[in-house]
């Protein structure tokens, strides 16, 4: 992945004139606009996220040991006693299953911190764990660095325990809590914030100084991206893992007001995201929601979802965690549809990964490798009715990528084999290093007599992933018939996902 990145990095500063953000002026016209949203691209620091691909929560604090979800501020934190954690044991079994990256809940909204903050009492410090000299979220950077994956954290703006929470000296006090996290355990790659404001000791509501937050994070942890709460990643939307079937990363800069996004955040326990997949908002960046922006702006979803039916450890779930199956199609939901997934593993209260998870996690990336170890388009003789570089689609690489000559917007790609051919997966992606473009396109075999159409999707990204009934054939059409820009198809994969396995 490392040197894909570097390779994206340096297509994307071949491109000087694209950037992050484009602003829209009041004489530009419909397709002055879309050729600038064409040519939005990410930052290093979300090229380098998008290619993570799989990213791991660890939800873990007292709610593990008071068996809730979300504390009150008030618990007995002398029950916070994990005797066998194992922090390495946590991050091998996320990076055996192919995650690159790990997020720790340094402090949830119980306000309980995992490190030993000099800035409260409400904190590891003050519990029977290593007769209070532990520091879980050392012990997880640590971790992580050994085992060569990224590591975030997560450090709630809601604290339901500080008596400052409210007033203005609460932002001063989260201010020195984040520079400790980012100061005192090496390179930080992502801070992870949600808007969730409910009312604080004293009653109050907080007015959060994310500007300021934000502004921190650039300073001491340049290469972090921030999200959700944030201006380089954003939520999807639900606690699903399930993400749009058209999912732009390109969206007008209005996207990313604080307000708006807070409005979308879970503010009370018993308010629950929705877990159904489905979205009021299905349309953030069509060209119907960019005609009338101010600007654009890269702005990628991370879509996130629990292994378990909870986001802390509750023993009477252990029978409920999610199967390879399950996780696998989550993956088709996620990543493979243009997002980033963040899935949660929580830890019990021995400080452990129990091992239906690890089980669960150790299954899923072998099916995982299993399915993409055989593109069977790679065997296949290729042409296109215009285009140029069509081996690019299939050599592993999204520096390199097969596009199409002048201003041309659509073309076919016909694909033949000697003999019938067996597979139930469509794989594509983006150079998204020079943007994302396409709009349209569909999949087609030709049983001997005609053409007939079995797949079709909109936007493609970094990922986009479909299924569909196994198809045997010697010819396949690709069709790719609406794009921002000339589309820059990276790669082309078709697989067989046996599920009878």
């Amino acid at each position: 992945m490392k040197k894909t990145l570097i390779i994206l990095l340096l297509t994307a500063k071949a491109y000087g004139q694209q950037k992050s953000f484009v602003p829209i002026t009041k004489t530009d016209d419909e397709s002055t606009i879309i050729a600038k949203a064409a040519n939005v691209v990410p930052s290093p620091r979300q090229l380098r996220w998008q290619a993570l691909e799989l990213t791991a929560f660890f939800h873990f604090g007292i709610n593990t040991f008071t068996n809730q979800e979300w504390g009150d501020g008030k618990e007995d934190i002398s029950k916070f006693n994990p005797q066998l954690l194992d922090a390495e044991q946590w991050v091998k079994a996320i990076k055996e299953a192919g995650f690159k990256q790990a997020i720790i809940t340094a402090k949830h909204h119980d306000g309980f911190c995992l490190w030993p903050s000099k800035f409260t009492e409400h904190s590891i410090k003050n519990t029977p764990y290593k007769n209070g000299k532990g520091d879980i979220v050392r012990e997880v950077a640590d971790a992580c660095k050994k085992y060569k994956i990224g590591f975030g954290v997560y450090l709630s703006p809601w604290d339901r325990n500080n008596p400052s929470y409210g007033s203005e000296a609460y932002n001063t006090y989260f201010v020195n809590q984040l520079t400790e996290l980012l100061t005192q355990y090496g390179k930080v790659d992502e801070v992870w914030f949600d808007g969730a404001n409910g009312e604080g000791p004293n009653g109050k509501k907080q007015i959060y100084d994310f500007d300021a937050w934000y502004a921190l994070i650039r300073k001491l942890q340049p290469q972090a991206v921030i999200a959700v709460q944030g201006p380089d990643v954003r939520w999807v939307g639900t606690e699903s893992g399930v993400g749009r079937e058209t999912e732009w990363s390109v969206l007008p800069t209005s996207e990313k007001d604080q307000e708006k996004i807070a409005s979308l955040s879970q503010k009370e326990v018993n308010v629950i995201p929705a877990l159904s997949g489905s979205y009021e908002d299905q349309d953030r960046g069509s060209r119907a929601k960019l005609i009338n922006a101010t600007g654009l702006v890269w702005y990628p979803a991370e879509t996130d979802v629990s292994i378990r039916p909870g986001w802390f450890y509750h023993g009477n779930e252990d029978a409920k965690v999610k199967t390879p199956k399950q996780l696998m199609e989550i993956y088709f939901t996620s990543v493979g549809r243009n997002g980033v997934l963040l899935l949660n593993i929580p830890p019990n209260t021995n400080g452990k990964i129990a091992d239906n998870d690890v089980n669960s996690l150790a299954a899923f990336g072998k099916e995982m490798r299993n399915i993409f170890s055989n593109n069977v388009a790679k065997a296949a003789t290729v042409k296109a009715t215009s285009g140029k570089e069509l081996k690019a689609m299939f050599d592993g690489r999204l520096s390199t990528y097969f596009t199409t000559p002048e201003r041309e917007t659509a073309t076919t790609i016909e694909l033949n084999w000697p003999k019938d051919v067996r597979f139930n997966v469509l794989s594509l992606q983006e150079n998204i290093a020079v943007g994302q473009r396409i709009e349209k396109f569909e999949l087609a075999y030709f049983d001997g007599k005609q053409w007939i159409n079995f797949t079709s999707g909109t936007t493609v990204g970094y990922k986009r992933l479909l299924k569909f009934d196994t198809i045997t054939a010697k010819k396949v059409r690709f069709k790719i018939l609406s794009s921002r820009l000339n589309p820059t198809l990276a790669e082309f994969g078709l697989y067989l996902w046996n599920e009878s396995k």
